[in-house]
């Protein structure tokens, strides 16, 4: 290497760690060339314990005084353990609209700010869910996989799918992913419910005050809520058989909403229509059952993923 070579290589080095620092925290499934790494290195130093040989318990405590700022890239979790070893932290970025997978209480018991992804995903997400209903009444991705096959040619016409305006479309969270998705589903023609904490005024939708009353009155279930010790498997058994065997269960929330071994059980039996589920309560492991079902169409947790 030439001497202007390694003039300029040093500059690189200097400039970097005058940048502020950032902490992230990525589990191992998240690649160590995430889709905004490049963006946010222009304006900060990312220090990544991935990216070391050296193991996370002994990394962190080594960098724990210089850190104020911890980026959490998709779900990773954020535990009081994991603040314990930061005690200069003074703010959490989460990339998620979602925030449960951060324990808030130590955070605020810290005085540590957090914040999130907010609303940007909004539409997206929005976009997504309406795609997933679509797919699951008018099987999209089922009659693909019927052509792909060449069933197509020696089967004959696929099945009948079912029609998508008209139906009654309950949504679980009717928040910014909420409405957005009301929006998009009023101009298909759908009828609009609504079950959120508390009813809101200015809402042309009816309210009801719980997921039973929700389900009973829907062709559709959307889950757009966030995941607290209050909805964790909030769609249960009584919520599925309130649904009915017509009924369609789309989930863009958090897969730990749905009681998944439920929801199989419904599914194997016939006691639900379908699903269309882009999380899962053990992300990233699926249950298999669900593989074979044309019924239900299953995505990687992927609403948000868009440049």
């Amino acid at each position: 290497m030439g001497y202007h070579q390694k003039q300029q290589n040093l500059s690189k080095t200097l400039q970097q760690d005058l940048l502020p620092l950032v902490l992230v925290l990525r589990s191992p499934s998240v690649p160590p060339f995430f889709f905004f790494k490049s963006q946010l290195q222009a304006h900060f130093n990312l220090l990544d314990p991935l990216d070391s040989s050296e193991p996370t318990h002994s990394f962190l405590p080594r960098h724990a005084s210089s850190v104020l700022a911890l980026l959490c890239v998709g779900s990773t979790t954020v535990s009081s353990e994991t603040l314990s070893l930061l005690p200069s932290v003074k703010l959490v970025v989460a990339s998620s609209a979602g925030i449960d997978h951060i324990d808030l209480q130590e955070c605020h018991r810290r005085g540590i700010a957090v914040t999130s992804a907010g609303q940007v995903f909004s539409e997206d997400v929005a976009d997504f869910a309406v795609g997933l209903l679509i797919d699951v009444l008018r099987r999209v991705s089922a009659s693909d996989g019927y052509v792909r096959s060449g069933f197509w040619v020696a089967k004959g016409p696929y099945p009948l799918g079912l029609k998508l305006g008209g139906k009654r479309v309950g949504i679980l969270g009717l928040g910014r992913i909420g409405s957005e998705v009301a929006k998009r589903l009023v101009a298909f023609g759908c009828n609009i419910a609504y079950c959120s904490r508390k009813e809101k005024p200015f809402v042309p939708y009816p309210y009801y005050s719980t997921v039973v009353d929700l389900a009973t009155n829907s062709d559709a279930l959307i889950l757009c809520c966030s995941l607290t010790k209050e909805t964790r498997h909030i769609i249960n058994r009584s919520v599925m058989e309130a649904l009915g065997k017509e009924g369609v269960i789309i989930n863009i929330g958090r897969g730990a909403l749905i009681d998944e071994k439920e929801l199989v059980k419904f599914l194997v039996q016939g006691r639900i229509g379908g699903a269309g589920l882009d999380v899962h309560e053990n992300e990233p492991h699926v249950p298999q059952e669900l593989f074979a079902m044309e019924n239900v169409v299953l995505t990687p947790h992927a609403a948000v993923y868009t440049p």
